[in-house]
């Protein structure tokens, strides 16, 4: 596997911890849908989180969440409208980054809820 991939796994599994943390179910991981991957499905009391996990080891080139376009957000609403039909589910939905910056052996997690307000 690619230096990349074992990089954004490895976010991925903090990301899983610290939402269960914080009382989050999982309910599903890297669940694809056409061209779209969601990264993290949860649910937390009546809402559904939608949550893409962004890993870098620096921020020199901007911030993990900064790496999330228009393309990607249309894919994923795209994504979630065929999760919803499919498991049959009537909760609320949110869209969230959760950001992993790993650097000297740390790591730092940043968690935006309802993110994509932000790109518009």
């Amino acid at each position: 596997m690619a230096q990349h991939n074992d990089l954004g796994k490895l976010g991925e599994e903090e990301a899983v911890k610290y939402l269960k943390g914080l009382g989050y179910e999982i309910l599903d991981l890297n669940w694809t849908y056409d061209k779209a991957e969601i990264d993290i499905i949860a649910k937390k009391d009546e809402t559904l989180a939608i949550i893409e996990v962004k890993t870098r080891t620096s921020a020199d080139f901007g911030n993990p969440q900064d790496f999330v376009n228009p393309k990607k957000i249309k894919l994923l609403v795209k994504a979630v409208n065929e999760y919803v039909t499919v498991k049959n589910l009537d909760l609320d939905i949110r869209f969230d980054i959760i950001s992993v910056l790993i650097q000297n052996n740390q790591i730092k997690i940043e968690f935006l809820t309802d993110a994509f307000y932000y790109f518009y």
